[in-house]
C-alpha cells in the first residue's frame, strides 16, 4: 500500500518518516520530490571489478551546471536525508528527468526499511545532459510493510554524499 502525499506529510510530522530538510512544496499526490546534492563521483577505471575497491574521483557540481556524457556511471546523491523504520522508500526518476534521457538509478530503487541517509543516485545519461545542484531530480514513495520488521544495518547505513560500490565486502576480502 502506497502512502499519499498528505499521509507522507503526516508521518514526517509524527517522526515515522525522516526527510531533512522537508519542504511541503515538494509533496506530490503519492510521492515526495527529492533534489540533487552538490557532489558527484566517477570511477577512475572504465573496467570495474566487483571484488576490489574501485577508485573514484569526487567533484562539486557547480551552480552553472555539469554536463553528463554517455558511457559513464555518475554517482550523485540526494540533498535530503531520507529514511523510515516504518515504511519502505522506493525511488523513481521524475518523468521530466527521463524525458531528457537521464536515468537516476540503474537497478537499486528499493531502499531497505531502517536505512537513514542520503540516497546515492546511480546516474546514466543516454545523451549529453546538463544537471544542476538542488534540481528536483527524482521522487520517493513510501510503502507499508506486512510481517516482522528487521531494520537495515548494512554497509551503506548513514550515507552522506555519493557512495561508491562496496560489493567487495560481500566476498569477505579487500584487494
Amino acid at each position: 500500500m502506497i502512502l499519499t502525499g498528505s499521509k507522507i506529510q503526516q508521518e514526517v510530522s509524527n517522526g515515522r518518516i525522516i526527510i531533512e530538510p522537508f519542504d511541503e512544496k515538494q509533496l506530490n499526490p503519492n510521492s515526495y520530490d527529492f533534489r540533487l546534492g552538490d557532489t558527484i563521483k566517477t570511477y577512475h577505471s572504465k573496467v570495474l571489478d566487483t571484488r576490489k575497491i574501485n577508485l573514484t574521483k569526487t567533484r562539486s557540481i557547480p551552480t552553472s551546471g555539469l554536463i553528463l556524457t554517455p558511457d559513464t556511471i555518475y554517482l550523485g546523491h540526494t540533498k535530503e536525508k531520507i529514511g523510515s523504520d516504518h515504511y519502505v522508500p522506493i525511488i523513481k526518476g521524475k518523468s521530466s528527468t527521463g524525458r531528457v534521457g537521464l536515468f537516476i538509478y540503474i537497478t537499486a530503487n528499493l531502499i531497505d526499511i531502517g536505512f537513514l541517509g542520503q540516497f546515492t543516485l546511480m546516474m546514466h545519461a543516454v545523451q549529453p545532459v546538463k544537471i544542476y545542484p538542488d534540481m528536483r531530480i527524482g521522487q520517493v514513495t513510501f510503502w507499508k510493510v506486512i510481517g516482522n520488521i528487521h531494520l537495515y544495518e548494512g554497509k551503506y547505513q548513514g550515507s552522506q554524499g555519493p557512495s561508491e560500490s562496496q560489493s567487495y565486502k560481500d566476498f569477505g576480502e579487500m584487494s
